[in-house]
């Protein structure tokens, strides 16, 4: 590990009446953690995306938003649901984006996560699937969008072209463009032979919290395997740009009695668990809370950890700014450094280097 950054679900709901956070208030908290997280040095801001849920939506404007308002922070997703997607409209935002950011992006896509609706996409107007999941129609539509960013033609011009310096019939690619951004696409992994396809793609790996696989080993030893699954199927396809990997853990270091009272452990959240979704045995990783002597021993042992360029920290974005910057604050100050971290301060996050 190099580089952290946080991921935040983007909770909201229940009003100031009652205590609970607006979805307008869960914005504008979202862009001033992201300055404060930039002004510490943290590497990178990310937010998940769900529909029909109390949370993070269509994230481009909020991207937009603290990319305007922040230096060096890389700003991106964890993940969109290409299912929910346009995929020529979002290769028009994602590009703009990129732009504005000066490249600071790291658009993480996937299938999508079990989901309030019952095949919610088919509300968005996107039919067709005989996946129960939509998982062959996200594929489809990732297909074509990875297309358009790498500025193939994906439409032909008319006959009399208006508006437009074009040949009649001649190809069109989707603008703006921006050049490199296929190198900061991430498509989100949930098992070892998913990432083996990231890494033939040529992408970049992002695995999460959980894996939808079950074979008795440890939850990091199983990340650690999908990364080297990774990294082996990349290498062996040919590509030979440094592609990045992130990992997302729980951490929360407790340096005095309010981080002891906040973060505690509940019982069973110290060990991995094993449950359903989805419809597949699946894993999910730990939540580590200790002082930061004992995180840094916990860490380290931490196979994918170690072996990630990026960690994300999953953050309860919804307890509010101050509580969130002090979170990361204190994993910068007292835990990263001992990981082997590089502030935002000395460049953006390269990943690592499989043919030399």
């Amino acid at each position: 590990m190099r580089a952290f950054g946080f991921l935040s679900f983007g909770h909201y709901g229940g009003g100031p009446a009652s205590g609970g956070l607006t979805a307008r208030q869960m914005l504008h908290d979202a862009i001033d953690i992201s300055v404060g997280a930039d002004e510490l040095g943290v590497n990178g801001a990310y937010f998940r995306v769900h529909h029909f849920a109390p949370q993070s939506a269509s994230p481009m404007p909020l991207l937009s938003a603290v990319a305007a308002r922040t230096e060096r922070i890389e700003v991106g997703t964890g993940v969109i649901d290409m299912r929910y997607e346009n995929p020529l409209y979002l290769a028009e935002e994602a590009a703009a984006l990129d732009l504005i950011a000066d490249g600071r992006v790291a658009l993480g896509v996937s299938r999508g996560s079990p989901e309030p609706a019952d095949r919610g996409w088919e509300a968005f107007g996107y039919t067709g699937s005989t996946d129960p999941r939509g998982a062959d129609i996200a594929r489809e539509k990732f297909d074509l969008f990875l297309e358009a960013i790498r500025g193939e033609p994906v439409a032909r011009a008319a006959q009399q072209p208006y508006g437009a310096p074009v040949a009649p019939g001649a190809d069109l690619r989707i603008e703006p463009h921006s050049p490199d951004l296929v190198e900061r696409i991430w498509w989100g992994a949930g098992s070892r032979e998913s990432a083996e396809n990231v890494g033939r793609q040529g992408l970049n790996l992002m695995s999460s919290t959980l894996l939808t696989e079950a074979t008795g080993a440890g939850f990091s030893e199983l990340q650690a395997e999908q990364i080297e699954r990774f990294r082996s199927a990349y290498r062996e396809a040919g590509h030979t740009r440094p592609p990045r990997v992130s990992i997302s853990r729980s951490v929360f270091p407790v340096l005095d009695e309010r981080d002891a009272l906040m973060f505690g452990l509940r019982e069973g959240g110290g060990a991995d668990q094993i449950g359903i979704i989805d419809g597949h045995r699946s894993t999910f990783g730990r939540t580590f809370v200790g002082e930061p002597d004992q995180l840094i021993e916990e860490l380290t042992a931490d196979a994918a950890v170690m072996s990630a360029d990026t960690l994300m920290l999953t953050v309860p974005s919804q307890l509010g700014v101050e509580l969130n910057l002090h979170i990361l604050e204190n994993f910068a100050t007292h835990v990263a450094p001992a990981l082997g971290w590089k502030p935002n301060t000395e460049g953006p996050v390269v990943g690592d280097d499989l043919v030399a």
